[in-house]
């Protein structure tokens, strides 16, 4: 079974194109260094600086992977500076429809 990532991006007012620019980049190279990753981005409607981010892994030991390559820390060390908060999550799947 999946497992998913998960992250809150709170991103500074003024900096929203940049963030998404450069998490594009991040799950753009991603994607060619774990081919069979998906990611997607979503905007909260009501707070346009408020950003959620999720995929699914096939494990665990996979995001582990990804968490400490190259491709991770230097797409994140990108992105914090556009940033007032980050909340990153790993979540297993319980129900669905």
């Amino acid at each position: 079974m999946a497992v998913f990532t998960s992250g809150r991006w709170k991103v500074s007012p003024g900096k929203e194109d940049d963030f998404v620019a450069a998490w594009s980049a991040l799950a753009t190279q991603t994607k060619v260094d774990f081919p069979d990753s998906t990611a997607t981005l979503l905007r909260d409607r009501d707070d346009p600086t408020l950003f959620l981010s999720f995929g699914p892994w096939d494990s665990i030991e996979q995001i582990e992977q990804w968490r400490a390559s190259h491709t991770f820390q230097a797409g994140v060390g990108k992105i914090r500076p556009l940033l007032d908060g980050f909340s990153p999550h790993t979540l297993d799947p319980v129900a669905g429809v």
